[in-house]
């Protein structure tokens, strides 16, 4: 797998499929989980479209950092993967922390992209208290604990899918969970969200009840934004449900 080394030295995995010629499609993944979560996507949208995925630091096959992250540090490091690969006129699809990853990278990135679909994450974070107990329950119980109870509540239709998504929880460090943890327990993307001019889509679990809220409260705060939801499907409905959420990526693209 390709690594991109950035400007402060921290190594970046990162995945390029599809023609050289083709529009590019950029996926930003959740916390917790690594570049697999895309199989789907990959598999029905490398034929016309280059994609582009990456592991963010401390997940997959990318370096683990050595403290807490924030959100500015997670969005240029979108921004410098971009940059080096001249990405152009894509459509970014982000998840959960890939949300707010690729609306505090807007700013910076320009005409890199034109087109947004943004699931289940929000613009604003929802405050620390959630995250310290997560990172707390991660540090006293370890990370195949917290795989197994998120595993669950992310996947309320998904049980065939449990499993899979609970070994891929678990294979990342702690460090790595707990610094971009950190990141979500505070960052303000709703200006850049709301500066965007071009298409936005928001796609959210039906069953996300945490996050589904929100995304309404975002889908009512800029005209001509809709927001999509999939039935049965909760904090991973391109995992847990890949035909729906293609079918709706599908007709964005």
């Amino acid at each position: 797998m390709p690594v991109l080394t950035l400007a402060d030295g921290h190594r970046l995995a990162y995945a390029v499929t599809g023609p050289e010629d083709a529009p590019w499609l950029v996926l930003g993944n959740s916390l917790m989980t690594t570049q697999a979560i895309w199989a789907e996507q990959i598999a029905a949208f490398s034929g016309r479209f280059r994609v582009l995925t990456w592991d963010p630091r401390g997940h997959g096959c990318s370096a683990v950092p050595e403290g807490p992250l924030d959100m500015a540090t997670l969005a240029a490091d979108l921004v410098a993967l971009c940059a080096a690969l001249d990405v152009t006129g894509a459509t970014y699809v982000g998840l959960s922390m890939g949300v707010p990853t690729g609306l505090t990278a807007l700013p910076e990135l320009g005409g890199r992209v034109t087109r947004l679909v943004l699931v289940d994450g929000l613009a604003a974070s929802s405050g620390a208290a959630f995250w310290d107990e997560r990172i707390a329950f991660a540090r006293e119980n370890g990370m195949t604990a917290l795989a197994a109870q998120t595993a669950e509540r992310w996947l309320p239709s998904g049980e065939d899918k449990r499993l899979e998504l609970a070994s891929m929880i678990a294979s990342v460090p702690l460090e790595g969970f707990t610094a971009c943890g950190h990141a979500l327990r505070g960052y303000d993307a709703r200006a850049a969200f709301e500066a965007f001019a071009g298409p936005v889509l928001l796609v959210a679990g039906e069953a996300d009840a945490r996050i589904v809220p929100g995304m309404q409260a975002l889908a009512e705060s800029k005209p001509g934004t809709r927001l999509s939801l999939i039935p049965g499907a909760g904090h991973l409905p391109c995992f847990e449900a890949p035909k729906a959420f293609n079918a709706l990526l599908a007709e964005t693209l």
